[in-house]
């Protein structure tokens, strides 16, 4: 049997572990980023004013750090945005959430 992935000689298996664990490390990434984005929810939630301050900024003031975070956690960031303007609306209808 004789394969062509790069062996001139065609005497090596290809390596499918390799593909399978770099399927796996962007699944453990993807998730990893999901849990910053709860996480930061969760402080803009039920955090200290302090926190909840800095958080609802990130949340909808940030204009390149969290939509690369969005985009690393497989996310829309508009869509999260207005999902989580909703949710503020609902909350406090002053519009934030002390």
């Amino acid at each position: 049997m004789q394969f062509t992935t790069g062996d001139p000689g065609g005497t090596k298996m290809p390596n499918l572990f390799s593909t399978v664990t770099t399927e796996q490390d962007a699944q453990v990434e993807k998730r990893l980023w999901q849990a910053v984005v709860v996480s930061t929810i969760q402080e803009w939630i039920s955090g200290p004013l302090r926190y909840k301050r800095i958080a609802e900024e990130y949340l909808f003031q940030d204009r390149s750090d969290f939509p690369q975070v969005c985009q690393s956690a497989g996310l829309d960031v508009d869509r999260l945005r207005q999902q989580l303007m909703r949710l503020r609306a609902q909350s406090n209808p002053l519009g934030k959430i002390a």
